[in-house]
């Protein structure tokens, strides 16, 4: 023998009593033996970690991480010695029999070892582990596969028979493509790769979702098509680096409008997408995307804030949120030919099998879909963004008979994303007859069902005297097609689009709570205007999620001042959103709020913002009154002062 291997595999069994593997490995040993089945490969997984093996011996480590085939069968014939010596398990006959999977707990932080999917060439020749992160936008249903052949066998029951899966994921740069704008103007190769998860690895990854994988680059032939792939060894979900932090320019403005609860969001609104409009116009659309930015995660049940604009202004719109949507990591614009949600197609690699594809709406996971106009959708497409955005969740039928199965599959996909879209008023009253006899501060939005409507948490119109096509507005988009690069307001260098993002990073994961005070307020103001908003027929107008919405856009005003607590005035500035949104819908109500409650005039300087102060106490005295009319069962605190 060797002396070479055999030094390596002392250094094995001494490496496994250190770590503790050998004690695992004896008890797995026993589940085997204690077993009433009968196996004819007795399969073995054993964490290592290369650093620690590396410090025993270099030679090991070095197989370990460059020759991990042959690294197994020393492990192999050391497993082998050790269930013979200590009688582990009886019907073991060969060393043949047992199948060791190395399993390394992290790779050297060197470049050698990362493989990216963007980066060309591929290397596939050289059959060691490497690491690579990206994201997943294709998933195989789970069928069986022959461990050890090369061949399927068709019986069930075969011992050598297990699951696997195939995946394609793509490097996490499609985000910035997808986006449909973005500063970074670099040109990129993009390509999916195949995964194959195998065995306990089956259903350990969620489409959509960015992971970071351990693996070995291999091909697959199918036909005359040769592709390559990577046959995974581990599966972590991936979790950035790093803290978001705020520009000074930012913390100096939060304390110049410390006197306030409600400056320092004006401001922000008031000067926010400088790049793309001028300060101080749309700044209630701009407050609104404010707010849905830093209402994003990727938590389970998390507090969506989904706008649907109502607009003639379409280029400027469609500017205005393209722009936004590159200060989150995962904004997409839908690109009109594809998909919003899941689709069903077969799998490529020849096994006849479902692939669940991903769609705009799972890739913006904890982000923004941007749809554009929803007019532009077909029926059946709007029913089913209707049915998303009241369940968020969204079903891919899979028909056994085309994909090879027994019996049809349902798969439910989870949508954790907020949703932008607009409508076309131009436009839209061109394709129908506008309806007669509106109410009081009703718009038109007969063109798009109402379930539809009520499930965007927002509906905004931007055709307010302060928000109509300006004079600064036209001077500012001609001197853009001039010169697209320059900066023509002073505070677009003040605060820069970078500055936005970190702002918007650290403001959206804050953890804000809801005080006593803002909770009742938002309870009476809910139950005061299910009273008010009713008709003989339908009952209450008010649908059942108003609750959330106003909760989530408390939440989000709370996030957007950097405070980790739900004030009466994040409530107030809730109810006037919302209220100006019912209002669109159904007509004015006994609240009775201004056709634009939250920024009633320009703001030009401190004295504004003084008035705007005034005003917004007076709204919350009004909003005390009514809940006081309507809701008298809810208790409120009111200061006369």
């Amino acid at each position: 023998m060797d002396p070479e291997i055999q030094k390596m595999r002392e250094v094995v069994l001494v490496y496994l009593d250190r770590s503790g593997g050998l004690q695992k490995f004896v008890h797995d040993c026993k589940k085997y033996n204690d077993s009433k089945q009968s196996y004819a490969v007795y399969r073995f997984i054993i964490s290592i970690n290369p650093s620690d093996i590396a410090e025993l011996d270099a030679t090991l480590g070095n197989y370990i991480l460059h020759k991990p085939l042959q690294a197994a069968q020393i492990f192999q014939s050391v497993c082998f010695v050790a269930i013979k010596t200590l009688s582990l398990i009886e019907q073991l006959q060969t060393e043949a029999q047992i199948s060791i999977l190395l399993k390394p707990t992290h790779l050297p932080p060197l470049p050698s070892y990362v493989l990216s999917l963007s980066a060309y060439p591929f290397n596939y020749t050289s059959q060691r582990f490497y690491m690579s992160e990206g994201i997943v936008i294709a998933m195989g249903t789970v069928t069986k596969y022959t461990q050890g052949a090369r061949f399927l066998c068709t019986e069930e029951t075969c011992p050598f028979s297990e699951d696997k899966q195939i995946v394609e994921m793509i490097d996490a740069k499609i985000l910035n493509a997808l986006k449909g704008y973005s500063i970074d103007k670099s040109h990129f190769r993009i390509q999916a790769f195949t995964l194959f998860l195998r065995d306990e690895l089956a259903n350990k990854m969620t489409i959509g979702n960015h992971y970071r994988i351990i693996g070995i680059p291999a091909c697959v032939q199918n036909g005359l098509q040769v592709t390559a792939c990577i046959e995974v060894n581990s599966v972590q979900l991936y979790k950035p680096n790093g803290t978001s932090f705020l520009s000074d320019n930012f913390k100096y403005l939060l304390s110049l409008t410390s006197s306030s609860c409600w400056r320092f969001t004006a401001v922000l609104a008031n000067i926010f997408a400088s790049q793309v409009v001028p300060p101080g116009t749309y700044n209630t659309l701009k407050l609104a995307i404010l707010l849905s930015l830093v209402q994003t995660c990727e938590k389970e049940n998390a507090d969506y804030l989904d706008l649907l604009i109502m607009t003639s202004d379409t280029l400027v719109i469609d500017r205005l949120l393209n722009y936004s949507l590159c200060l989150l990591p995962r904004g997409i614009r839908h690109p009109p030919s594809s998909d919003i949600f899941p689709s069903v197609s077969k799998d490529k690699h020849g096994t006849g099998s479902a692939s669940i594809q991903a769609c705009s709406a799972v890739l913006a996971k904890g982000g923004i879909c941007y749809i554009g106009d929803l007019s532009s959708y077909k029926k059946d497409k709007l029913e089913l963004l209707q049915s998303v955005l009241e369940s968020r969740t969204t079903t891919v039928f899979i028909p056994g008979k085309k994909y090879g199965e027994e019996a049809d599959q349902q798969v439910t996909v989870s949508v954790q994303t907020n949703f932008w879209s607009f409508v076309d008023v131009d436009s839209s009253s061109k394709k129908h007859i506008q309806k007669e006899n509106f109410l009081i501060g009703q718009m038109d939005v007969s063109l798009i069902p109402v379930n539809l409507v009520d499930g965007f948490g927002l509906l905004i119109n931007n055709e307010f005297p302060s928000c109509r096509l300006s004079s600064p507005v036209v001077h500012h988009t001609l001197k853009k097609a001039i010169n697209p690069e320059a900066m023509l307001y002073k505070v677009s260098q003040q605060f820069r689009t970078q500055d936005y993002e970190e702002f918007i990073l650290f403001a959206r994961n804050l953890h804000v709570e809801l005080s006593s005070e803002a909770e009742s307020l938002i309870q009476g103001y809910y139950l005061a205007s299910r009273r008010v908003r009713r008709d003989s027929i339908h009952g209450s107008t008010l649908s059942a999620s108003a609750l959330k919405i106003l909760i989530s856009l408390a939440k989000a005003h709370a996030k957007l001042s950097l405070r980790q607590r739900v004030l009466e005035e994040d409530a107030v500035i809730a109810v006037l959103l919302l209220e100006s949104s019912l209002t669109l819908k159904h007509g004015t109500s006994a609240l009775c709020v201004a056709p634009n409650p939250v920024f009633p005039f320009d703001l030009s300087d401190e004295n504004c913002l003084q008035q705007r102060d005034i005003y917004l106490m007076q709204c919350h005295h009004q909003l005390l009154k009514f809940i006081a009319a309507y809701s008298p069962g809810i208790h409120i605190n009111t200061n006369e002062e």
